[in-house]
């Protein structure tokens, strides 16, 4: 199997996925035993953890969901799950008010500034989320006592 090799600049939305792809693959190949993260709370540089903030085993499992979403795609919502929860009659007025609230969101921005903004979340988010994954990575090797 050929690799692509193909080298984008470095603010390129591709080279943060394709980085956040790679980190969370290593993730998942030098976690042997994601059970050890369960009570491990990530590190807030040097500060206590926050209470309640979550587990480094759940970021562990959201950061592999979203990789499976970066690398294939978002998988269709299920109508059926859709339809039952809105009920029949009441589908087609939501329908109409959703549409009306989208246009005035729309008519607020202009569709090249609302990309810019959902562009530059999803780049912070994912380069956030790399972070996250080496974080996990390097606890389970001080757990486990592997050379960093």
């Amino acid at each position: 199997m050929q690799v692509l090799t193909t080298r984008y600049p470095k603010n390129c939305l591709l080279t943060v996925m394709d980085r956040y792809s790679a980190v969370v693959q290593n993730m998942e190949q030098v976690v042997m035993f994601p059970s050890l993260l369960r009570d491990m709370q990530p590190s807030a540089h040097g500060c206590e953890a926050q209470a309640g903030a979550p587990s480094l085993y759940n970021y562990f499992t959201m950061l592999k969901a979203i990789r499976v979403d970066v690398e294939h795609g978002l998988l269709p919502r299920k109508e059926g799950q859709v339809k039952m929860a809105g009920g029949g009659a009441n589908e087609a007025e939501n329908e109409a008010a959703e549409t009306e609230e989208d246009e005035e969101v729309l008519g607020q921005l202009d569709l090249e500034a609302q990309f810019h903004l959902h562009f530059s979340s999803l780049h912070h988010i994912l380069t956030h989320l790399t972070l996250k994954a080496e974080e996990v990575t390097r606890t389970y090797q001080e757990i486990t006592g592997q050379a960093i």
